[in-house]
């Protein structure tokens, strides 16, 4: 396996236990996340006074040749209803992904976890995907970028296929970029319809060690290209 940077604050990813846990307890600040999410771990409360941290194994990847976009989805991303932009409405967002299709009060974003992303979106760590109908905030999805990793925390949508959209605009954006590891954490029924997979945690950890080494950035605009076989 290739060597990770060293986890200052978390024993090593692959001592997490049968369900992925690692460790309860420390802190959200800046250097506790980043740290994380260059070792393979990530932050998922249990409830509102106790943070854990993860490591699954196996972990939820979507990868760039496998994004399924539905004949469908594809009238909706070609009629030109959604208009679509990354960091412009990070706050928004977030709050979105807290709220929208019933979540308050029962997500695990609270308000410690929105706090902290907002502080990495300041920094340049966090970014977001907003999908805009008639000039409101239709849906979106937000992640955490670092090399040429994007792990992708959590979407939302106010309209039908608005968080689909900010999905496959967010791929085709990495992308073209030059990312080569999209982290979803876990594969559930939705990521799966929308080609998320499983891999190995040792697998994982040696592409994320890879991918922490490459020169890419998110970006100030959106970059979907299209090639032949991609189109809408």
């Amino acid at each position: 396996m290739k060597s990770l940077p060293p986890a200052e604050f978390f024993p090593p990813a692959e001592a997490a236990g049968s369900e992925g846990l690692l460790a309860i307890g420390g802190q959200l600040s800046p250097e506790w996340l980043i740290y994380a999410y260059r070792n393979g771990i990530f932050p998922w409360p249990i409830d509102d006074d106790l943070l854990a941290w993860w490591s699954p194994d196996p972990r939820g990847v979507l990868e760039f040749d496998d994004l399924y976009v539905s004949r469908r989805l594809a009238r909706t991303l070609r009629s030109g209803k959604f208009h679509v932009t990354i960091d412009r409405d990070f706050p928004g967002v977030i709050q979105g992904c807290a709220t929208a299709q019933q979540r308050w009060q029962a997500t695990w974003l609270t308000r410690s976890m929105i706090l902290a992303y907002l502080r990495l979106y300041e920094l340049g760590v966090a970014h977001s995907v907003e999908v805009w109908c008639d000039g409101e905030l239709a849906g979106g999805v937000y992640g955490v970028a670092i090399g040429g990793l994007f792990a992708a925390e959590s979407m939302f949508y106010y309209r039908t296929d608005a968080s689909k959209v900010a999905l496959v605009c967010l791929v085709r954006h990495l992308a073209r970029r030059g990312y080569t590891l999209i982290d979803i954490q876990q594969r559930t029924p939705h990521t799966a319809r929308m080609g998320g997979s499983e891999i190995a945690r040792s697998v994982y950890l040696e592409r994320l060690a890879v991918a922490l080494r490459l020169p890419v950035s998110f970006g100030k605009r959106l970059e979907i290209g299209a090639r032949p076989s991609d189109r809408w």
